[in-house]
């Protein structure tokens, strides 16, 4: 396994993903194989658990929505790599569910120390629960932190790409509880000419607040 960013620095938002080479259930990768395509890692702190299982499984169940929006699927967990192939054989004896994405080992924790997901000389993985969105450049544009008792939202994650790609795709925002197909948020002006323009506006409740209606899904 190889990881080529210092462990002592944590990324944040806007930050270049760390790279790094491990083993998986899909053989070898690199997180920089990806460039190109919208990733989505999501870690673990051991096998066998039955949040992580659960995570899994309702991940599985939306991959083809990921992939659709350009978005590989990337699980990590800090057991190695014979533990995550029983791990996965169980879930399809189990659940009947084949987990289409690969599935990273870390058993050095260095991947997890380079993403911030426990402190440098930790020797517990309880922290290990963090969910990096990283668009095709390699820059990380999201990050969410999870407890080892509560399940992530599958739909959340899917909802958040979404609206994430729109703004990276064109000049827009998206207001609170937004779902594909509402209304957009146009970015307010930045001098005090659009502002007073804004102002002018009868369509808009304030200068700083304008919507544009979306587009559904066709």
């Amino acid at each position: 396994m190889m990881c080529t960013t210092d462990a002592a620095t944590t990324p944040f938002l806007y930050d270049e993903a760390p790279d790094f080479t491990a083993r998986s259930t899909h053989g070898d990768i690199s997180l920089s194989a990806f460039r190109g395509r919208w990733v989505l890692l999501f870690s673990h702190p051991s096998d066998f658990t039955p949040v992580c299982t659960s995570e899994l499984i309702a991940f599985a169940r939306q991959s083809e929505k990921f992939a659709a929006l350009n978005c590989q699927l990337l699980a990590l967990s800090i057991d190695g790599l014979y533990s995550h192939l029983a791990w996965l054989n169980s879930i399809k004896v189990n659940f009947n569910i084949d987990i289409p994405f690969p599935l990273i080992e870390d058993p050095s924790m260095d991947i997890a120390r380079a993403f911030g997901m426990l402190p440098r000389h930790s020797h517990s993985s309880g922290t290990v629960r963090g969910t990096f969105l990283i668009d095709p450049e390699g820059i990380i544009r999201a990050i969410s932190w999870y407890p080892i008792t509560t399940g992530r939202s599958v739909l959340e994650h899917l909802r958040q790409l979404e609206a994430i790609q729109l703004s990276h795709n064109a000049p827009f925002y998206t207001p609170a509880e937004w779902q594909p197909g509402d209304d957009m948020i146009i970015p307010p002006p930045r001098t005090i000419e659009g502002a007073r323009a804004r102002l002018a506006d009868t369509s808009a409740p304030d200068w700083y607040y304008k919507t544009q209606k979306g587009k559904s899904h066709e």
